[in-house]
Formats: structure tokens, sequence, C-alpha cells
């Protein structure tokens, strides 16, 4: 199994602006952007993206977590400074 067996994802250098949760077989709106890069094949400061709803978040998040993948979690109906919780980095 691999890891886009288990959700979807966008890789944008921009915040996603909308969209469906990453979560395989949910259609639900997303409301949180989760920040993540696979240090192994990724630059430290690129970030893709896993769109997540509020039901999906913290599933999303301990999957990204576990594999030491995972970076922020942004809200999308906020700027991104704004909406920054759970950093994983130093701001």
């Amino acid at each position: 199994m691999n890891i886009f067996d288990l959700a979807g994802g966008t890789d944008s250098a921009a915040p996603a602006m909308g969209g469906t949760c990453s979560r395989k077989a949910c259609r639900s709106d997303a409301s949180w952007q989760l920040l993540w890069n696979n240090p192994k094949i990724h630059t430290p400061e690129r970030r893709k993206i896993w769109l997540a709803c509020d039901d999906h978040r913290d599933w999303l998040e301990d999957y990204l977590q576990t594999r030491g993948l995972w970076k922020d979690t942004v809200a999308m109906d906020r700027g991104q400074e704004a909406g920054r919780i759970n950093s994983g980095q130093d701001s």
C-alpha cells in the first residue's frame, strides 16, 4: 500500500482555494489545509497540501505525523498566518 491509496492530494505552492476533502471516498467540502513534505524526496521548503473536512482532519493529520511528513495545519477560510494552528515550524 502506498500513501496515495489512502488519501488524494494536491501539490501547490499557493494555498488551495476550496475543494474536497483528501480522505479516500470523502466528498465533503474541505475547511483545512494540511501542509506536508517527504524529506526523502522534497526540499525542506517545499510544501504539498492535502485538504481535510472537519471530520477527517485529525485522521489525516495523524497519518502524516506518524510518518514524519506533517508540517502544519491551516484553516482555509482565514489568511495563512491568521489561520495557522499546531505549527510544526518555527515562525
